[in-house]
């Protein structure tokens, strides 16, 4: 099979496509898919530059961790799936390639209104957002979220999910242009922030009257700590989900003692295969049906095929894309 693989850890002539080995028939409850589309991450970048290694179980050289197809073959335990239907997920790692060998469990029927394009767009970032937001934060009707890089493919399925189950969306971007296209998703208002992450705090208390938001989503990280724990409001919550802005900053626990904050880091790739199974499962639960209907839709900002993986790359590293980035696997 073609495969995306990583030659040298680096920059983006360390990738090469080539011909390797298919993964083998699959037994037990695996299921083998021939993938169509797979949607990159900023995880693939980290792995390509050898800062963030996949998980043991699944390659180490070839990136992808979300993926559109159609089954090929089933273990003998395999009871969801059949060959020939068409289904989404994710994985540790791998996916951009031909063929991928997962759990059958960590897998989800596309909708019949999304092309393999738009379905490849969706699992990581909306189990991503899904369980953040209502699994692990509990955000409900009528409570109030502000979503750092509000143009991301997380950010901008979080506006579309926290708007469909009646929450009030805020949003801030490096860019105007990117929070300009986020409205169309449901944001209520936003700011652009530049360089200055505090740029937002003033917003936050004229939006919120002073009381501040109920939670923030931070795909950002680094300095924009501080920031996120003034503009939360009493008993708020802050779910850590990003670091392109850095891993470290200082924490005042005086703010977030004296606000009864909660303070909750998540990463979906590095979970078991039985937490990524509940993951997937309430995302067919919840959020499929939405995409069904169109309540919620895929953003794809570009496509590239498959030997122009390099491209992919160097589109989502420079902070131009808006929503997710895809290769078709043809």
């Amino acid at each position: 099979m073609k495969a995306a693989v990583i030659v040298t850890h680096g920059g983006v002539e360390g990738l090469e496509v080539r011909e390797i080995n298919a993964p083998p028939a699959p037994t037990a409850d695996r299921v083998r898919v021939r993938v169509r589309a797979a949607a990159l991450n900023r995880a693939d970048i980290l792995q390509r530059m050898g800062r963030y290694p996949a998980p043991p179980g699944v390659p180490q050289d070839i990136p992808g961790m979300e993926f559109a197809g159609e089954v090929e073959s089933i273990g003998e335990q395999v009871r969801l799936w059949q060959p020939g239907q068409r289904v989404f997920g994710i994985t540790g790692g791998g996916a951009q390639a031909e063929f991928v060998v997962v759990a059958e469990n960590t897998l989800a029927e596309i909708p019949a209104s999304l092309d393999w394009i738009q379905a490849a767009a969706v699992p990581e970032a909306f189990i991503t957002a899904h369980d953040a937001l209502f699994t692990q934060a509990g955000l409900t009707i009528g409570e109030t979220l502000l979503v750092h890089a509000a143009g991301s493919g997380v950010g901008t399925a979080a506006i579309q999910l926290a708007r469909a189950a009646g929450a009030r969306v805020y949003g801030t971007s490096r860019t105007p242009e990117k929070l300009e296209r986020a409205r169309a998703f449901g944001l209520e208002d936003s700011v652009a922030v530049g360089d200055d992450p505090r740029r937002f705090l003033e917003a936050i208390r004229n939006w919120t009257n002073g009381k501040g938001v109920d939670v923030v989503l931070d795909l950002v990280g680094g300095t924009y700590l501080e920031a996120n724990l003034d503009s939360l409001a009493l008993k708020g919550r802050m779910m850590l989900v990003g670091t392109t802005a850095g891993s470290k900053a200082t924490l005042n626990f005086s703010t977030a003692m004296g606000k009864r904050l909660t303070i909750i880091g998540t990463v979906l790739r590095a979970r078991s295969t039985e937490e990524k199974a509940a993951a997937t499962r309430l995302f067919a639960t919840h959020v499929i049906p939405l995409l069904a209907n169109g309540t919620v839709r895929p953003v794809v900002d570009r496509t590239y095929r498959l030997d122009q993986i390099g491209e992919a790359h160097q589109r989502l590293e420079s902070n131009d894309s808006f929503g997710k980035v895809v290769l078709v696997i043809e």
